[in-house]
């Protein structure tokens, strides 16, 4: 019997930015009654919960909830030395958060910055704050990954970047947390990349996208997500998948594009 956890991501309403408008407790609403195990919420959606981890923790069992995960990003994309020290207190604030949910994943969004020139040199400080986060949260009882995207100016599509990546974090302390479509936007083929990275994928998220790099409502894109879930059953995978929704029509409909995606993982049996 598969060990796999189906949660949500908060993506969906945080996409909209100053046109979002509502509170945490009603994605909370919208994500239980759409039928997921759990939710992975971020920095910039936590909103009147912030620094209340027991009052978040009261509401998320008030609706059958977990904490599958909750993921830091900074507009600096981590790659601008003069906010090092800033990117470090916010990763410190959200491992101080986390100390109430030690089951969940702390996600570390992928680096990235609009200029591309010393791309490595970029990189290199991303990473520095990775395994330094990582380290800290280790020590919190805490598991950290980091969450490679592809959105305007990622420094982390391609098969070599992967590659970097994973040989330059300290496996100790940080592991993978890859995204289907992002993978796909990257220009790799999805099921070579994860089967390369396997054994430090402990956080994957799901996500659909098409040939010309549109997101797509979940089986309505290129991502095969019947052979994902056959290949991290097969490895034993315990952790969470995470449907996460950026299409058009979830910016017009975030709540049916939720329930759209969780039918579907209902149709492959999870």
């Amino acid at each position: 019997m598969s060990n796999i956890k189906v949660a949500c991501q908060t993506y969906t309403w945080e996409m909209l930015g100053p046109d979002w408008h509502g509170k945490v407790t009603d994605l909370l609403d919208w994500i239980s009654a759409a039928g997921y195990a759990g939710i992975e919420i971020t920095n910039n959606m936590i909103g009147e919960f912030a620094g209340r981890p027991d009052d978040f923790a009261a509401e998320l069992a008030a609706r059958g909830l977990l904490l599958a995960a909750f993921n830091y990003s900074s507009p600096s994309g981590f790659t601008d030395p003069a906010l090092l020290e800033a990117d470090l207190a916010g990763g410190r604030a959200v491992i101080e958060f986390l100390r109430r949910f030690p089951q969940a994943k702390l996600g570390l969004s992928g680096a990235a910055n609009a200029d591309r020139s010393e791309a490595r040199a970029k990189l290199d400080l991303a990473l520095r704050l990775y395994n330094a986060i990582g380290e800290e949260a280790a020590a919190a009882g805490l598991s950290a990954n980091v969450h490679p995207h592809s959105h305007f100016g990622s420094l982390l599509e391609s098969a070599e970047e992967y590659q970097y990546l994973l040989d330059n974090l300290d496996p100790r302390f940080v592991s993978f947390g890859p995204d289907t479509g992002h993978i796909i936007r990257g220009g790799q083929d999805l099921m070579t990349c994860l089967r390369a990275h396997l054994p430090r994928i402990t956080h994957l998220h799901f996500k659909d996208v098409d040939a010309e790099r549109h997101w797509q409502p979940m089986g309505l894109g290129l991502v095969d997500f019947g052979a994902v879930l056959a290949l991290l059953d097969e490895s034993g995978y315990d952790g969470w998948v995470v449907g996460e929704e950026e299409s058009a029509a979830a910016r017009e409909d975030g709540i049916a594009a939720i329930n759209h995606n969780r039918i579907y993982l209902h149709t492959l049996g999870y």
